[in-house]
């Protein structure tokens, strides 16, 4: 046998039930029999709360030297007047995604039994480094009665058509291939236009590929009335962080919904993180869903070319049927390590 190549796994396991769940998810990856190995980084609320630090430019560089990265979950808990507003998000989570270029934003959703979305499957490609979270725009006269606040969003012909192409890239390998691009042209008349001429100009690419749009106002009641109809939705950054977390709660909740902050250039490393937050409520209690996680898993598999272990463990998910509130956050695991 030829031998097995070592990923090197980064570990940020964040806050809350964010190490509980990213443990859950390497129990199973070992199972898988890949061979890994991972390195802790302590990094989010607890450790900002501790001594101030977010993010350096050294701890960037030694996050570049790995093959992908697991998040946990990231966040103070629910009202903590310690972190002011914005300071994990942007000065980690999204240094991560523009400083490795983690352009793709790539959401699977599997409706569970019971849910609205019930044996529908669909998954959502958001532009991951620009729109309104750039951080383009400012304020003016802070804190008078004439303040001006201005907030941008920035769309660039290399953005938006690189998310573009990935995404008919993922839809040409579906059995009913389908792009649906979801935006706002009838207001956001420039954004929306370049991205309307972008999806006509790559889908000439794909002729086997449909093609669909729809205002996300639209979509988001089509999402709940009929998510059948999706295949892939490509849209950019702020309409897809708020589709995708409706999307995890017709499907089945969030505790379901994993992600893949991708750079599939591969200039650096990419980020697998479950789509939930860091419920601070439930941390340590063994209350926490670990499927969303287990479920990133599958996706870093994937990226790493480990194809037969993503299949194993995706078909052990798709299998559970148990009740994760009687399993508990280890019992689920047992589950599915008992399936695979």
């Amino acid at each position: 046998m030829s031998a097995q190549k070592l990923h090197q796994i980064a570990v940020i396991g964040g806050d809350g039930i964010g190490p509980e769940v990213a443990s859950e998810a390497l129990r199973v990856m070992h199972a898988t029999g890949v061979s890994f190995s991972t390195t802790d980084f302590d990094l989010g609320a607890a450790r900002y709360l501790r001594d101030g630090f977010v993010l350096d430019d050294a701890t960037l560089e030694e996050l570049r030297n790995y093959d992908a990265i697991l998040l946990g979950a990231i966040g103070p808990a629910i009202g903590d007047p310690r972190i002011p507003g914005g300071t994990l998000e942007r000065g980690l989570l999204l240094k991560l995604r523009f400083s490795l270029d983690l352009y793709i934003n790539y959401r699977p959703f599997h409706g569970v039994a019971g849910s609205i979305a019930e044996g529908c499957s669909f998954a959502i490609v958001r532009e991951n480094t620009e729109g309104p979270y750039a951080g383009e725009g400012g304020v003016l006269r802070y804190g008078t009665p004439f303040e001006v606040a201005t907030q941008g969003s920035v769309n660039t012909r290399h953005g938006v058509e690189r998310c573009v192409r990935f995404a008919f890239e993922r839809a040409s390998r579906l059995h009913h291939p389908k792009v649906t691009l979801v935006h706002k042209t009838n207001v956001l008349t420039f954004a929306g236009d370049l991205w309307q001429r972008v999806v006509k100009e790559v889908s000439t690419e794909f002729p086997n590929v449909e093609t669909d749009y729809q205002h996300v106002d639209a979509a988001c009641i089509y999402l709940v009335d009929d998510a059948q109809r999706y295949g892939i939705i490509v849209t950019d950054n702020l309409f897809g962080d708020i589709l995708s977390d409706l999307a995890g709660a017709v499907t089945g909740g969030i505790g379901y919904a994993a992600s893949g902050n991708l750079n599939p250039a591969r200039t650096g490393p990419s980020l697998f993180e479950p789509v939930h937050g860091a419920a601070h409520d439930i941390a340590g209690k063994n209350l926490a869903n670990p499927i969303a996680a287990i479920s990133s898993i599958v996706l870093m598999l994937e990226h790493l070319g480990e194809e037969a272990a993503a299949r194993q463990v995706a078909a052990a998910v798709a299998e559970f049927k148990g009740d994760v509130t009687v399993l508990g956050t280890s019992g689920v695991t047992d589950e599915l390590l008992r399936r695979m």
